[in-house]
């Protein structure tokens, strides 16, 4: 007879979204359930470790809290996460949930597919993926209430893929969810709650989870077994970069190219231009690097659809040749010659 699995929950969500206050309210409220915690974070390490660290009591003791500080979990799976879980899982008493704070960086699908690992496979299983999000952020047109803070806590990890813009992030924490905790609701109106909650359900997957909340107060009962076995239904979950290497291997309906830009002397003008051709062509994406003229830093310039982002990434190194290039993906017919054309200016 198979053992059953110990469930495990996933709580992802920007920084200051308010992962830690709701899993602080979950130890005080467990109602005698043993809790083990695996919380991964960089930057300020420990933090949220000693916040969290005795809160429980003997439903989490202070060596059922684990520190994952070796960078985004997503990235360093086989390292970290799966040894980690080997040995909590390897106690004469183990867990009888383990609860994950990824960093707010992290993204969800790479780390619940590590449950299919042989390893983990047979003795664990993700009973839910639960994104935390900062309504009045949210509700203001921000994705974190300091959004300067991601960017730092971005900037400390290396191993993160700095390409992505935080819009895709975001929405492949919406779309890997199977709840979506509005925090912070006390900060906003009723009809502003209702709007923001109409508008992200248009984003996320059929029968995903919407809860309001405040100050992370939430039932350990709706919180806690929802059994979705995650890591079985990855094929609804995709990630950007998931979807868009199958674009990428669909040549009959997406053509892929790059356009060399030149000198560019003007970054609203650049900016300007790449939102018009994105209006007026079928281009689901694009994607490249520009050198302004006088600035010491690379633009990196990300679009999904209609929505474009805009950064200096990080300084030109002295040893590589500054140069202005983006790769567009459009579907088949796409004028590439005109694209190009309008482009260059």
């Amino acid at each position: 007879m198979a053992l059953e699995k110990i469930p495990a929950t996933v709580i992802t969500g920007f920084l200051g979204a308010g992962k830690t206050t709701l899993i602080r309210h979950l130890l005080q409220n467990a109602k005698g359930r043993r809790i083990a915690l695996v919380i991964n974070e960089f930057g300020d390490i420990g933090v949220d470790g000693e916040i969290l660290k005795g809160c429980g009591d003997d439903v989490c003791r202070e060596e059922d809290v684990v520190e994952l500080a070796n960078g985004c979990i997503c990235c360093t799976v086989a390292d970290d996460f799966i040894p980690t879980m080997r040995k909590l899982l390897d106690r004469d008493r183990p867990p009888e949930h383990i609860v994950i704070e990824t960093s707010g960086l992290a993204l969800p699908q790479p780390l619940v597919r590590a449950f299919n690992w042989p390893e983990i496979k047979s003795r664990v299983t993700v009973d839910g993926v639960v994104t935390v999000v900062d309504a009045k952020a949210l509700a203001e047109g921000r994705f974190a209430d300091d959004e300067e803070a991601v960017a730092r806590q971005r900037a400390a990890d290396p191993n993160l893929d700095h390409e992505n813009p935080i819009e895709e992030l975001f929405e492949d924490q919406l779309n890997c969810a199977d709840m979506i905790i509005l925090n912070k609701t006390d900060l906003l109106l009723d009809h502003e709650t209702d709007k923001l909650a109409g508008d992200l359900k248009t984003q996320i997957r059929k029968g995903t989870k919407l809860v309001p909340a405040q100050h992370g107060a939430l039932d350990a009962a709706a919180l806690l077994g929802i059994a979705s076995a995650a890591e079985d239904d990855m094929h609804n979950r995709l990630s950007h970069h998931e979807m868009e290497g199958e674009v990428q291997h669909d040549h009959d309906d997406f053509v892929t190219f790059s356009i060399p830009l030149g000198a560019i002397a003007d970054r609203e003008s650049l900016i300007d231009r790449i939102q018009d051709v994105i209006a007026d062509h079928d281009i689901l994406r694009l994607k490249g690097f520009a050198a302004i003229d006088g600035a010491p830093g690379r633009l990196l310039i990300q679009a999904v659809g209609p929505r474009l982002n805009s950064y200096f990434d990080r300084p030109w190194r002295a040893d590589e040749k500054r140069s202005s290039e983006v790769v567009v993906i459009g579907l088949k017919g796409l004028d590439r010659a005109v694209v190009e054309s309008r482009l260059k200016g």
